[in-house]
């Protein structure tokens, strides 16, 4: 299986298994009409007595009455005694005549028992025909991401000639069936949904910033100038999660999120301390006074901040969280004093 084979092409994973894996044996019992009809034995007894010893059978109802459902009467064998061995076949099943005078001869007489190879089981996703390839992360590699990534440059490198190339999808069911296609699911699954839902909310979340913005200055680009700062934490996140060797997962961009609302805080303190000055000096000069005295306010509101993720800097979960708080906090603090004014001079809201 090529999709297989891509997936043990990458040293980084590990316990790589498939849906196939090895053909059960079973049992087949099967009547011998020779040997049945040699002991004058009916087929429908041999065949309740397999039935019986495998199943189990009703024979009858226990009654309680007061209108209570009845109590079905069963004859069945435990479920560790049924298994075919010597005490299985030597069940003794009625014959209608027998030299000798027997009436009973037993099950292993009239059956033939044969090993053969059982069928592979079907696997089935969302009603589609479906076969699983699993596998582990090994290392440093946590985020599915990168084993997703090179297992596709694995599936680019072989050689696909007579076969058809799967298809990468990384959400959602295929489109046609009649192409094979590479679903991604598992880890990947639960990591598409939380980021989705976090942009989705991040996005809501700007939304609201901006209209109540909006609302308090009488501006539709002043929010665009307070707004700005919240891209320059990812020059911080990236590179605190470059110096850890960390990966970016769902506590980073939880992180990240949170910073929006302390970015903004401190973008709103340059803003409105320039809107509130006078107009007998040049905008230039206002800009500068305004970082000078709005700078220790939002330093010490970062530094508190920055203070609180270092304690959980070391945590094996909540560690992309308290490096993006950290590394963004520092990267948008110093470059808020300095783009805030900078923008606003050029946009002159």
């Amino acid at each position: 299986m090529k999709v297989e084979e891509a997936f043990r092409m990458v040293p980084f994973i590990v316990d790589v298994d498939n849906s196939f894996g090895e053909p059960a044996r079973r049992l087949r019992a099967t009547i011998s009409t020779d040997d049945a009809e040699f002991f004058h034995v009916e087929e429908g007894d041999v065949l309740d007595t397999l039935s019986i010893l495998n199943s189990g059978k009703t024979i009858g109802y226990s009654h309680r009455g007061g209108g209570r459902p009845p109590i079905p009467i069963r004859l069945e064998l435990p479920k560790n005694r049924r298994v075919m061995d010597e005490r299985f076949l030597t069940t003794p099943i009625p014959a209608n005549a027998l030299p000798g005078g027997r009436g009973v001869v037993e099950l292993g007489d009239v059956i033939r028992v044969a090993e053969e190879p059982a069928s592979y089981p079907i696997f089935r996703r969302n009603g589609r025909a479906a076969e699983m390839v699993t596998a582990e992360l090994a290392g440093d590699f946590e985020a599915p991401l990168y084993g997703m990534i090179a297992v596709q440059r694995a599936l680019d490198s072989q050689d696909w000639s007579g076969l058809q190339k799967p298809e990468i999808s990384l959400h959602g069911q295929p489109p046609n069936e009649t192409q094979p296609t590479l679903l991604w699911d598992g880890e990947w699954e639960v990591t598409w949904v939380t980021f989705r839902d976090m942009g989705a909310a991040f996005g809501v979340a700007l939304l609201g910033i901006y209209i109540l913005v909006v609302a308090q200055f009488g501006s539709f680009k002043l929010p665009l100038v307070i707004l700005t700062p919240i891209p320059l934490t990812f020059i911080g996140i990236l590179l605190g999660h470059w110096i850890f060797g960390a990966p970016f997962s769902a506590t980073s961009m939880i992180g990240f999120i949170a910073l929006a609302g302390i970015i903004v805080r401190n973008s709103i303190l340059l803003v409105d301390f320039i809107r509130h000055s006078g107009s007998d000096r040049s905008l230039t000069e206002i800009l500068i006074e305004a970082g000078a005295v709005r700078s220790k306010p939002i330093l010490l509101t970062a530094v508190a901040a920055m203070i609180g993720a270092a304690v959980i800097l070391t945590d094996p979960i909540f560690q992309g969280l308290a490096i993006s708080l950290l590394f963004g906090l520092a990267s948008s603090t110093l470059l808020t004093v300095l783009v805030i004014p900078a923008i606003y001079r050029v946009l002159r809201t």
